[in-house]
């Protein structure tokens, strides 16, 4: 395809994305005097300390209270504000999910950000590790749901969500993960990129996941299988265009994601090509388990999301085809 666009994997810049998080909430909050930010007691763990040490009056600490978290920044966005608010995902949207409904109900104009998301937070584990996020959100009527792949998109996501009129949820990661973007990659919320071309089948990506897809894309080119590589990083509304095509022109898919299988990414893909384009799939990530403490690659591997795992799920569709 004559748009497919480079990305970086040679995995020598290594940053989390929360980290693309707090520069980009400084930059909206340069961009935009209304951006406020409220945070959960974890100012420094989600990087909104950034945000703190610009704008110390647009900051509010709200202790470990994430249902009022979410609540009090429903009213601030009512009354013209437009609030960001951090925690871990587990915490914020995963206690405080009424909250968020509710506030989703009113068409309230927040940015959630749940930080600390997947296995790869590590040794914090089962408890702490939010990997049903995405299906508890993107069932929310009217709420965007977005996974960074890297740093520089978390920024750029976090810049784009704070120009959206409407709530927005940004899912992040602890852990340094590769850096594949620059600052000239294109971004836009809704719009998946094709980041590696082919035919024989489709790997469509999502977060800091989609490196272990491109590293896996690199081993089969070796044995003459051609993937073409998606990075869907707006889970909802989902780029249908681009998914379909990918459907169509490749005959068999699949999805990785560091989230359940169920009501994930993957999920949400399904539903899309079982009503337009019907196609063999497979699926990467978490199938129907919880979370452990151990250090974050070790769990990836464990729980089938490393580079092999996408290559075995990539081979067993073919045959499928």
């Amino acid at each position: 395809m004559s748009d497919t666009l480079k990305f970086d994997i040679s995995g020598k810049t290594q940053l989390p994305t929360r980290m693309g998080f707090g520069d980009g909430l400084v930059i909206a909050g340069k961009n935009d005097p209304n951006v406020v930010a409220l945070c959960a007691d974890l100012t420094e763990s989600t990087r909104m300390i950034l945000f703190k040490k610009e704008f110390p009056d647009r900051f509010i600490q709200m202790g470990i209270y994430e249902q009022a978290l979410v609540s009090i920044s429903a009213g601030l966005a009512l009354a013209g504000k437009v609030p960001f608010l951090s925690s871990y995902a587990m915490f914020s949207p995963g206690r405080s999910w009424d909250q968020v409904r509710t506030a989703c109900l009113s068409k309230a104009n927040i940015k959630i950000i749940g930080s600390h998301a997947g296995v790869s937070v590590g040794p914090d584990g089962a408890t702490h590790q939010a990997i049903e996020d995405m299906a508890i959100t993107r069932c929310i009527p009217d709420l965007i749901v977005i996974n960074p792949c890297d740093s520089i998109e978390a920024r750029k996501a976090t810049v784009e969500a704070a120009k959206v009129v409407g709530p927005v949820y940004i899912r992040l990661a602890r852990e340094k993960t590769p850096v594949m973007t620059s600052d000239d990659t294109p971004f836009a919320i809704s719009k998946a990129q094709v980041v590696h071309d082919g035919k024989d089948a489709a790997i469509i990506a999502c977060g800091p996941l989609l490196y272990q897809s491109l590293m896996a894309a690199e081993e089969l080119a070796k044995e003459g299988i051609e993937c073409r590589v998606v990075n869907n990083h707006t889970i909802k509304p989902m780029d249908e265009k681009t998914i379909i095509a990918a459907a169509k022109d490749c005959g068999a898919v699949v999805t990785v994601e560091e989230h359940q299988i169920a009501g994930g990414m993957g999920s949400a893909v399904a539903e899309i090509l079982a009503q337009n384009d019907p196609v063999p799939m497979e699926f990467v990530g978490v199938h129907d388990q919880f979370g452990q403490s151990g250090q974050p690659n070790e769990l990836l591997e464990f729980y089938g999301m490393g580079v092999k795992d996408v290559v075995k799920a990539v081979k067993a569709v073919i045959k499928r085809k």
